[in-house]
C-alpha cells in the first residue's frame, strides 16, 4: 500500500467511524464503544507507518482536481512533510486516549453515540487540516472543527453554562474565520493557486503583492482557532464541556490547528516585516496576561485553559521569530503533557465530588485517594513548567533560544524587536507558570478544604490513560530535540546555556516564591476552623444523582465544602487578583463595545419594523379593507335602495350634462 492511500485512510476511518456510529448509536449501542476506539486507534497505527515512511525526508505531495471552477482550481491535494507526520501522530495519539477514557468517564451518559460520534469527526476534521496540500480542503477540517466544537462544549445543554460557551466558541471563532476567509482567497488570488505548494514557490519567487494585509487576515483566523489575544475569551469558557472533550481540543485539534496553520504557511508571514512583528505582540501579550489570570483562577479546568492559552503563545511566539521548527516541538510536547493534565483533572473531579465546579479551594487529602491521578498529573506540572529533563524543558527552551538568536543577531529571519518581545514575555511568563503549577499541585493535593465523600477508584480505561501519556510527558524532550531536526528544516533544536541557566532559574524562583506563599497562608489559615458542613455526608443516592444531572460531571455529588483559604495566589497578585480571576474584565469590554451596540442596533431595528413598516403594511390591508366595509354597507339587497340610487344618479348626470351644455 502506498503512502499516499495510507495518508487518505487517516482522516477517512474515523469519518467513517463516526458515520456508523451515529447511525448504529440507537439500534445497535453496543456497537457505539467499538466505532469509538477502533477506528481512531487505526488512524494512529496508520499515521505512524506514513510517519515511518515519510522519514523526514521529501515531502509527500498528491493531487486530483476536485471541480473546474473557471479561475483558481481547488484540488484534494496532499502534503505529507516531517511537520504534518508528526502532528499526524499527535493527533491520533490524543484522540485514541481520549476516545479509551471516554469510554470510563461517560459510561452513564445517555448521550454517549452521539459524542463519540463527533469526536471521531472532530478527529477526522484534524487530520484533513494536518495532511491538506490545498487551502480550500483545509477550511473544509477548519470549520468541521468549529462545528464539532460547537456541539461538544455544549454537550450538556440542558445548563446554560453550556450553552452560552458552545454558542461563544462558535461565535469568537467564527469572527476570526471571517477575515480568514478573505485572505484565503487573497493568497489565491496572488499566487493562482490554493496549492501549499505552488504558494510557497510563488513566496520564494517574491511573487506575492500584498504581503501584510493577507498575513493579516490570516492571523485573524489563527487568533480565533488557537485563542490568542484578543480573540482568546471562549476558550475558559469552553471548560463547560466534558472534560475529555477539553484535552482534545487544546491538546490536539483546533487551538493547534492555527499554529500549525502559521508554520505551514510561514514564509508568507515572513515577507511581511510588520506582520512578524504584529504576531509577536500578539504572543507577548497572550502569554503573561494568561499566565497572569492562571494564577488568579480556582477553578482547576480553567487554570489549565490559561495555561493553554499561554503555552500556544510560546508557540506562535517561535514563529514570531521565524522558527517553525520550536513552533511545531513545543506543539508535539505540549500536546502530550496538557492532554494528561485534563484527563488527570478529569480523575480528580471524579475523586473530588466537585462536579463541574472543580474548585482547587474545596479539595483535601486527595493525594493518596488517587495516586494515579497524582503522580501523573504532578509529571505533566514538571513538564509544564520545563522543568529538567521533562519535555517541557526542551520544547520551552527551544522557543526562548530562537528568539535568543534574534536579538543577539545569529539569525535575521525576524525583527529584532520580535525577538525582545518574545524573549522578554518568555522569561516572565516562565516564571508565572512556575507559579500557577505549583500553586495548583498545592491546592489540589494539599489543600484544607473539607474532605469530599469516597467515591471508589476510577475505572481502569482512564488509568491505564494517564499512564501511557505520563510517558512522552517525561521522555519526548530528552531524545526529540536530537532526532527533530532531521523533520524540521534541519535545525538545531537544543538548549542554549544563556536561557537555559536563566529560564530554569526563573522557574524555580517561581516555584519557591509560590511555595513559601503557601506556607505563610496556610500557618495563618490553620487558626481559622473550617467550620464545614456536609449538605449529604451519608451520600443519599437520591440526592446525589440528582446534583450528579444537575452538574452533568461524572462525578457522585457535591457537598457544601469550606474553601480553603491557603491560596497562594492572592498574596502573590495582590490587588491584581480581582482583575486577573475576571480576565482582566476583556468580556466586559466587548460588552461594551461590541454586545451592547449590537443590542442597541437590534432594539432600533426592532421598533422601526414595528412602528414604522408595519404600520405601512397594516396601512394597506386597512384601506381596502375600509373600502369594502363602505362597498358593503351599500350592497342592501333593497330593490328600492337600488332604483332610488339609480334615479339619484341620473338626475346627478343630467343637471351636469345642463351645466356643461350652458357654459359651452
Amino acid at each position: 500500500m502506498t503512502t499516499t492511500t495510507l495518508a487518505v485512510l487517516v482522516p477517512l476511518l474515523p469519518f467513517l467511524g463516526a458515520a456508523a456510529g451515529l447511525l448504529l448509536g440507537r439500534t445497535a449501542p453496543g456497537f457505539v464503544r467499538p466505532l469509538a476506539v477502533l477506528p481512531t486507534l487505526a488512524s494512529l497505527v496508520l499515521a505512524a507507518l506514513v510517519a515511518v515512511r515519510q522519514g523526514g525526508g521529501a515531502a509527500v505531495d498528491s493531487a486530483t482536481e476536485l471541480t473546474p471552477t473557471g479561475s483558481v482550481p481547488i484540488e484534494l491535494a496532499l502534503h505529507v512533510d516531517g511537520f504534518a507526520a508528526l502532528v499526524a501522530v499527535l493527533v491520533g495519539l490524543v484522540a485514541s486516549c481520549v476516545q479509551i477514557y471516554s469510554t470510563g468517564y461517560l459510561r452513564n451518559d445517555p448521550r454517549y453515540p452521539s459524542y463519540a460520534a463527533l469526536v471521531s469527526l472532530f478527529t477526522s476534521a484534524m487530520f484533513l487540516v494536518v495532511y491538506s496540500g490545498d487551502l480550500i480542503v483545509l477550511l473544509v477540517g477548519w470549520e468541521v472543527m468549529g462545528i464539532c466544537s460547537y456541539f461538544l462544549v455544549g454537550h450538556y445543554w440542558e445548563t446554560p453554562e453550556a450553552r452560552g460557551a458552545s454558542l461563544k466558541a462558535f461565535l469568537v471563532t467564527k469572527l476570526g474565520d471571517v477575515p480568514f476567509l478573505i485572505g484565503l482567497f487573497a493568497l489565491a488570488t496572488d499566487a493562482g493557486s490554493f496549492r501549499v505548494t505552488r504558494i510557497l514557490g510563488t513566496v520564494a519567487s517574491g511573487g506575492l503583492d500584498h504581503p501584510t494585509l493577507i498575513a493579516l487576515l490570516l492571523l485573524a483566523g489563527v487568533a480565533g482557532k488557537s485563542a490568542q489575544f484578543p480573540l482568546h475569551t471562549w476558550l475558559p469558557d469552553a471548560m463547560a464541556g466534558p472534560t475529555p472533550v477539553s484535552a482534545l481540543i487544546h491538546a490536539a485539534t483546533m487551538v493547534a490547528a492555527g499554529v500549525y496553520f502559521i508554520a505551514r504557511l510561514l514564509p508568507v508571514f515572513e515577507a511581511s516585516q510588520a506582520a512578524m512583528v504584529v504576531l509577536a505582540v500578539m504572543a507577548a501579550v497572550t502569554m503573561t496576561g494568561s499566565a497572569l489570570a492562571a494564577l488568579a483562577q480556582d477553578d482547576i479546568k480553567r487554570v489549565l485553559a490559561y495555561s493553554t492559552i499561554g503555552q500556544l503563545g510560546y508557540m506562535t511566539g517561535a514563529l514570531a521569530v521565524g522558527d517553525r521548527g520550536a513552533a511545531v516541538f513545543h506543539l508535539l510536547s505540549h500536546g502530550a503533557f496538557k492532554a494528561l493534565l485534563f484527563l488527570a483533572a478529569g480523575v480528580i473531579i471524579h475523586a473530588a465530588g466537585t462536579n463541574s465546579l472543580a474548585a482547587m479551594s474545596r479539595m483535601r487529602n486527595l493525594r493518596d485517594r488517587i495516586p494515579d491521578a497524582y503522580w501523573t498529573m504532578t509529571v505533566a506540572l514538571l513538564a509544564l513548567a520545563a522543568i529538567p529533563p521533562f519535555s517541557g524543558f526542551f520544547s520551552k527552551e527551544a522557543v526562548l533560544g530562537v528568539a535568543e538568536h534574534v536579538v543577539t543577531g545569529h539569525t535575521e529571519r525576524a525583527p529584532a524587536a520580535a525577538g525582545w518581545l518574545v524573549l522578554v514575555a518568555g522569561l516572565l511568563t516562565a516564571v508565572l507558570t512556575a507559579a500557577y503549577a505549583m500553586r495548583l499541585w498545592l491546592l489540589a493535593f494539599r489543600g484544607r478544604g473539607t474532605e469530599a465523600p469516597d467515591h471508589g477508584r476510577q475505572p481502569l480505561t482512564m488509568t491505564v490513560v494517564l499512564w501511557v501519556l505520563a510517558v512522552p510527558s517525561l521522555a519526548l524532550g530528552g531524545f526529540a530535540f536530537r532526532l527533530l531536526p532531521d523533520w524540521f528544516d534541519g535545525r538545531d533544536l537544543g538548549p542554549t546555556l544563556t536561557t537555559s541557566v536563566l529560564g530554569t532559574g526563573l522557574v524555580l524562583v517561581g516555584g519557591i516564591v509560590t511555595y513559601a506563599a503557601w506556607r505563610h497562608t496556610t500557618a495563618l489559615a490553620a487558626r481559622v476552623p473550617l467550620g464545614a458542613v456536609a449538605a449529604h455526608p451519608e451520600g443519599d443516592a437520591a440526592q446525589v444523582e440528582a446534583e450528579a444531572i444537575t452538574s452533568h460531571e461524572p462525578a457522585y455529588g457535591d457537598i457544601a465544602y469550606a474553601p480553603d483559604p491557603a491560596d497562594p495566589g492572592r498574596l502573590l497578585l495582590g490587588p491584581l487578583h480581582r482583575h486577573a480571576a475576571a480576565g482582566f474584565h476583556l468580556d466586559a469590554v466587548y460588552t461594551v463595545l461590541f454586545v451592547r451596540p449590537v443590542q442597541a442596533g437590534a432594539s432600533l431595528v426592532r421598533f422601526l419594523d414595528r412602528e414604522v413598516v408595519e404600520t405601512y403594511v397594516r396601512g394597506a390591508g386597512a384601506l381596502p379593507r375600509w373600502l369594502g366595509a363602505a362597498v358593503r354597507r351599500a350592497q342592501t339587497g333593497n330593490v328600492q335602495t337600488y332604483v332610488s340610487a339609480l334615479l339619484a344618479g341620473t338626475v346627478v348626470l343630467a343637471v351636469a350634462a345642463v351645466l356643461v351644455a350652458t357654459g359651452a
